[in-house]
């Protein structure tokens, strides 16, 4: 399986609404574009960042279509297929035309806090449905359970097209042991944009970001600096970019990075409820950050 198209810097892409709600196709163009010219090394399509939860299943796959309609082959798209339900997962799998799409990107099951076995099983069931390769995706903050570095590795060892693994634990002895254990061939990629620096010094091989939305070039080059060992360079950019990044999820994500695209003139600040726009205050915070990048 292809795991070295994973490596790099890799876009959770949001999901672009007009002022009353519609997927706005026509910016989303635009986004796309915009990251295509700055360096970025693969989609990822209708995860949380996109808001995919709140689209409905024609909406997904017109979003999807326009992404290949866009890319038109230069950099792989991921696209986000994970929940809670296992055999909806896999009826999804199943019935979702993956053929234009390089890899999925499956979530840990949330809310009903499965053990490890629990998750074992349930990625296991996604690996035999799935004709392209898996991404796990470990985010416990929001799914309220930690795939264990144990269950990453047997995951990994045990099934052949599962082949990377989006760590958003934050624990930094989680992901050392899964880059130590882990077969030569699977990617662990960052998925917090703050400590993806202080990842890749310790042997994950990119990140999927959010902030890259805003800033693709900087983050990819900083991404690319460190992947070759020039870690002062990088740090130079990680500095440059931290403050920004912490504003960027301060009142949460997609909101934060919505308002700075907004700021950038490349979509509008529009969300679907639960979501809403950042506050004022740090709408101003943003303006005046992003002016100094």
């Amino acid at each position: 399986m292809k795991s070295q198209q994973f490596i790099g810097t890799g876009v959770a892409v949001t999901t672009p609404f007009t002022k009353n709600k519609a997927v706005d196709f026509a910016s989303l163009k635009q986004h796309i574009s915009y990251l295509l010219q700055n360096g970025i090394d693969y989609f990822v399509v209708m995860g949380t960042t996109g808001e995919s939860v709140t689209l409905n299943e024609d909406e997904k796959k017109e979003v999807l279509n326009t992404f290949i309609e866009t890319n038109k082959g230069p950099i792989p798209i991921v696209l986000g297929l994970g929940g809670n339900d296992t055999q909806a997962v896999v009826k999804k799998t199943e019935k979702t035309d993956l053929s234009k799409v390089d890899a999925i990107l499956s979530v840990a099951p949330y809310y009903n806090k499965p053990s490890q076995k629990g998750l074992y099983e349930h990625f296991k069931a996604v690996s035999k449905a799935s004709p392209v390769p898996v991404i796990l995706y470990n985010v416990p903050g929001r799914t309220g359970v930690n795939i264990s570095a144990e269950t990453i590795v047997k995951l990994a060892r045990d099934f052949e097209n599962i082949v990377a693994v989006k760590e958003a634990s934050g624990d930094f002895t989680q992901v050392m042991h899964i880059i130590q254990d882990k077969p030569d061939d699977f990617q662990v990629v960052s998925g917090e944009d703050g400590i993806t620096l202080p990842l890749l010094s310790i042997g994950v091989s990119g990140v999927i970001s959010v902030a890259a939305n805003a800033f693709p070039k900087e983050f990819s080059t900083m991404v690319n600096y460190a992947l070759k060992n020039d870690i002062q360079s990088a740090k130079e950019i990680h500095y440059k970019l931290l403050a920004i990044i912490e504003k960027l999820f301060a009142e949460g994500n997609p909101s934060g990075i919505k308002c700075a695209l907004s700021l950038k003139k490349i979509i509008g600040n529009n969300l679907r409820l639960p979501l809403v726009p950042v506050s004022k205050e740090l709408e101003k915070d943003l303006k005046k950050l992003i002016g100094n990048i």
